[in-house]
């Protein structure tokens, strides 16, 4: 199989009153939409089944467990698996996990069309910060509320292509897309929730905050010769606004398709796999070109050290 038609299924805001149901019913009328029009993997946003919470502060973080899962998949999400093995539909949602050591993290897995979890991912590259912190316009706690992913970016074949997640502020750093794109990523799965306000800068409003987006991931899927479906959770959600902005971007990195609204949208591309080869054999020929001894500190050094 060289062609797989993809398709993102924005979700406007969620509300903190709204269920796992109703939020799985919207997720189930987008899916009928997808498998109307012929989709065969669907990727939903980030954080999929909740409000996004980190934008609040509680002093027991135990308080908000009620936000995660603690088994996927759940009865709340049965019925989304069972609808995607019914269309043969493979996909791809986030949601934030409890394990029964204890340990939480912001998760996405891919399901395969026989409605297996196939993969699962952990974000890594977590933003924000732990403590409330008054100066800010709006708190960003995921530091509070999950640890650092330890899955790694991993990819599975599915579907006849070669797949690979991330999440949100992960499209921020080309190293989670060149390790996929070190094992011939062909698909990149992408969800967000990303507020329209920097929250320490007036200045960096939506417009700025968009391009940024789509310019990572235009780059990161051009320079690593893969497709890539970016999927928001957007709109404004109890009393705070997400933009959304979904696209899906082709290997030369150039955006194929666009949602138009900050609700629940459908958006589709027919993805002919073949167009990886080109950009993984000629420019982004790593086997080729890359020149490892020379790139210790990525991998050595976390913070800035300025020479003497």
């Amino acid at each position: 199989m060289t062609k797989l038609v993809i398709g993102g299924a924005q979700i406007g805001g969620i509300q903190k009153a709204e269920t796992r149901e109703e939020v799985v019913a919207r997720m189930l009328k987008l899916m009928d939409e997808a498998h109307e029009k012929g989709v065969q993997f669907l990727a939903y946003p980030e954080m999929t089944l909740t409000t996004f919470f980190p934008r609040f502060y509680v002093e027991d973080r135990a308080e908000f467990d009620h936000w995660f899962e603690t088994e996927m998949p759940n009865a709340a999400v049965q019925p989304l698996f069972d609808r995607a093995k019914d269309y043969g539909m493979g996909f791809t949602f986030g949601y934030c996990e409890l394990t029964p050591e204890g340990e939480h993290f912001n998760t996405s897995i891919i399901v395969s069309p026989e409605g297996e979890i196939v993969l699962k991912y952990r974000k890594t590259h977590l933003p924000g910060h732990a403590e409330y912190e008054p100066e800010r316009t709006h708190q960003h706690l995921e530091k509070r509320y999950f640890l650092p992913g330890d899955t790694g970016f991993g990819v599975v074949r599915n579907q006849g292509a070669i797949m690979g997640m991330s999440i949100c502020n992960d499209r921020r750093w080309p190293e989670s897309w060149r390790v996929m794109g070190l094992q011939g990523v062909q698909l990149v799965a992408l969800g967000y929730n990303t507020p329209s306000q920097n929250n320490l800068s007036a200045e960096e409003g939506m417009e700025r905050r968009i391009y940024h987006h789509e310019l990572s991931v235009c780059a990161g899927a051009y320079q690593n010769s893969t497709y890539a479906v970016a999927v928001a959770k957007g709109g404004m959600e109890d009393g705070n606004h997400m933009f959304a902005g979904s696209i899906i971007v082709d290997p030369d990195g150039f955006v194929v398709a666009r949602a138009e609204t900050e609700g629940d949208e459908l958006i589709v591309h027919e993805a002919d796999l073949a167009k990886c080869d080109f950009g993984k054999s000629t420019v982004f020929n790593f086997d080729a070109h890359r020149r490892i001894e020379h790139y210790g500190l990525i991998a050595s050094q976390t913070g800035v050290k300025l020479p003497d």
